[in-house]
């Protein structure tokens, strides 16, 4: 596996993580076209992506950061073959390294159910152990998905982990 960074995709890239969004993230967040996940990259700033390539060279992680309401936001996804071997862990690693503050938003039941029937899995416990505060007062409520926000912080009173 070999990660790298960029500030842009190609559109090659694009259509990867078009399949990648769509295979592992709730059916409830899916994307028709490629062109749809490039009109809400588009509308994201100053963004950082972390790309995660097999042997392949076909993409099984994605990180991205950008700024929203004037706060460093990040997603991240990866190919559930490879969940559970750290890679997760490297991509908020070299995030930490990079930013003083995370935001994100995160499913936290286990009611959602990806593109194959299965249930999408809560990442809350994850977010956890790598220092993120929950802020479960704040809360996104669409008429397709319901999460709350958790961030992390240089300065916040965590183990930094």
């Amino acid at each position: 596996m070999r990660i790298t960074k960029r500030k842009n995709l190609t559109l090659g890239q694009k259509q990867e993580l078009f399949e990648l969004w769509n295979m592992e993230y709730p059916v409830n967040l899916q994307y028709k076209h490629v062109s749809e996940l490039e009109d809400y990259l588009n509308k994201l700033e100053d963004q950082n992506h972390i790309l995660l390539f097999d042997e392949k060279e076909k993409i099984k992680g994605w990180y991205c950061d950008f700024i929203r309401d004037n706060e460093r936001w990040f997603l991240t996804i990866l190919n559930a073959e490879i969940q559970g071997r750290k890679f997760g862990t490297q991509f908020i690693e070299l995030a930490k390294e990079v930013n003083d503050e995370l935001n994100g938003w995160v499913i936290n039941t286990n009611n959602y159910f990806k593109a194959n029937g299965e249930v999408y899995p809560s990442p809350i416990k994850f977010y956890i152990k790598k220092g993120f505060k929950i802020l479960d007062k704040t809360e996104l409520k669409t008429d397709k998905i319901r999460a709350i926000k958790v961030q992390w912080s240089k300065s916040g009173n965590h183990n930094g982990s």
